[in-house]
């Protein structure tokens, strides 16, 4: 029973890595549109010529 107790912890660390690594490599990309949205708003806004009067 010890035999099988011992081959049985490297098996449950395997499962628990495999595990972990789908969770580690998951696609993270759905929350990404707010912010490109935001910086291209930002590359708009600089792209702009400036107002006012500039120093020549």
């Amino acid at each position: 029973m010890a035999a099988l107790a011992w081959l049985l912890i490297p098996l449950f660390a395997a499962i628990g890595a495999a595990i972990w690594g789908s969770w580690a490599a998951r696609d993270r990309t759905t929350g990404d549109v707010a912010e490109l949205a935001g910086y291209e708003k930002f590359r708009e806004a600089m792209q702009k010529p400036r107002s006012g009067s500039e120093a020549a």
